[in-house]
C-alpha cells in the first residue's frame, strides 16, 4: 500500500488550554536523508503534553514566559513524543530492509553522537511529533521491535515515561538491596520507577494516595506510603534505616521533608516537580551526610538502548489506563490532567 499525500494530524496552533488542540489535515511529511516515514499505530500522552501545550517551561531568567521545553514553539506544532509503528519509507541513505519493521522511536534531541549524549529538545514540541498518522524520525532513533511481546499500545507507553524512569535509576546508581522511594508511583513514570526498581532488585517504597494504592501494590511494590498521611513518619515505620535513593517526580515540600531520610551517601534524583517548582532545605543535610541532589532530565541513548532491550524481552508490563482516538485528543489531555487514573493514556491514529 502507498503513502497517502495527506494525513489526519492535530497539533497546536497556539499556548493555551486543550481548546487549541486543532484536528486539522496535513501533508504527509516525506523523510529526509537519513530518515524514515513511521506509520503511527499508537502515541502515548505525556505531561511534557499538558505543559507543552500550556507554555508552563519558561525561561532562563524568565520563569513565568510561555515556553515548550526548551524555548519558544514554532507553530503549528504536532504534539506526541511517543510513538509505536511501522516504518512505511526511508529516505535518502538508509537501508529499505527496514520498511515494514515494527518501531518505537526515541523521541530526545540529543546535544551530540555520543552514547551518553543529554536530551536538549523533544518530539512534539522541538520537532513535530506523533498525534498524527505519520511522524519522520532519524534512522538512528528508532528501535526495531519487531519481536517484542507487548503490543504496540504498550510499547508506546515506552519512550518517555520509562525512558526517564530508567535515566532517573541509573544516574542515582540504584543497586540490588538498596531501599528506594518513588514519588507519584501511580503515573506512568511513578509505574515505570517501580517496576524497574523492583527488576533490580531494590527493596520499593512508593508514595501514592487512596484508591490506587493496591494497583502500586500490584506493580511491584513492597510497601505503600499514603500521601494523605504522614510521609515522614510512614517511611521511618518501614525503613528506620532510612533510604538510600529517592526517585522523585513531585519535589514541593516532599524534597524539602524527605532529605533528612536519606541515608549517609544518599542520592535524591528529580525529574518533575508536581508539588511545587520552589524549595527550600538545608544544606547541611548533603554535605555533612555526603547526600546528592541530582537532576534528570529523560534519557541517554545508553539508556534508551537498555529500555529497548527490556521492551523486547517483555521485562516490563506497562499499564494502558485508557484508549482514545487521535480525534479525542482534547478529552484524552482532560484526563491526563485530572489524574485519577493509574498507568499510560494512548491514542490510535
Amino acid at each position: 500500500m502507498g503513502v497517502p499525500k495527506n494525513m489526519r494530524a492535530v497539533r497546536i496552533v497556539e499556548h493555551g488550554g486543550p481548546e487549541v488542540l486543532e484536528l486539522a489535515e496535513v501533508t504527509v511529511p516525506t523523510p529526509q536523508g537519513g530518515e524514515v516515514l513511521v506509520q503511527v499505530s499508537a502515541v502515548a500522552l505525556n505531561n511534557t503534553d499538558l505543559w507543552t501545550r500550556e507554555g508552563a517551561y519558561g525561561r532562563p531568567g524568565d520563569p513565568s514566559a510561555l515556553s515548550g521545553w526548551r524555548g519558544p514553539i514554532a507553530f503549528p506544532r504536532i504534539q506526541g513524543a511517543d510513538v509505536a509503528g511501522r516504518i512505511v519509507t526511508v529516505g535518502a541513505g538508509v537501508d529499505r530492509g527496514l520498511v515494514g519493521r515494527r518501531v518505537v522511536v526515541d523521541p530526545a534531541i540529543y546535544d551530540g553522537e555520543g552514547p551518553d549524549a543529554h536530551p536538549v529538545g523533544l518530539m512534539g514540541s522541538e520537532r513535530d511529533g506523533g498525534y498524527a498518522e505519520y511522524v519522520t524520525a532519524p534512522v538512528e532513533r528508532v528501535h526495531d521491535v519487531t519481536e517484542s511481546p507487548l503490543t504496540d499500545d504498550q510499547l508506546a507507553t515506552l519512550p518517555t515515561a520509562y525512558g526517564t524512569a530508567l535515566g532517573m535509576i541509573e544516574r542515582g546508581r540504584l543497586q540490588e538491596g538498596e531501599t528506594v522511594l518513588v514519588s507519584g508511583a501511580s503515573g506512568g513514570v511513578g509505574l515505570a520507577l517501580v517496576q524497574i526498581a523492583r527488576a533490580r532488585g531494590a527493596r520499593v517504597l512508593a508514595i501514592s494516595s487512596g484508591s490506587k494504592l493496591d494497583a502500586v501494590r500490584e506493580a511491584g511494590a513492597h510497601e505503600v506510603i499514603d500521601r494523605a498521611q504522614d510521609i515522614a513518619e510512614q517511611i521511618r515505620a518501614v525503613a528506620p534505616e532510612g533510604i538510600a535513593v529517592a526517585l522523585d517526580v513531585v519535589a514541593g515540600d516532599l524534597l524539602s521533608g524527605g532529605l533528612p531520610l536519606l541515608r549517609e551517601g544518599g542520592r535524591w534524583v528529580i525529574a518533575g516537580a508536581l508539588g511545587g517548582h520552589h524549595v527550600a532545605f538545608d544544606v547541611r543535610r548533603l554535605y555533612l551526610h555526603n547526600a546528592q541532589v541530582i537532576g534528570s532530565a529523560m534519557h541517554t541513548p545508553t539508556h534508551f538502548d537498555l529500555l529497548m532491550d527490556l521492551a523486547r524481552q517483555a521485562e516490563i508490563q506497562p499499564v494502558i489506563a485508557a484508549k482514545f482516538p487521535l480525534e479525542q485528543a482534547a478529552q484524552a489531555q482532560r484526563e491526563l490532567a485530572r489524574r485519577h487514573h493509574v498507568g499510560k493514556i494512548v491514542m490510535n491514529p
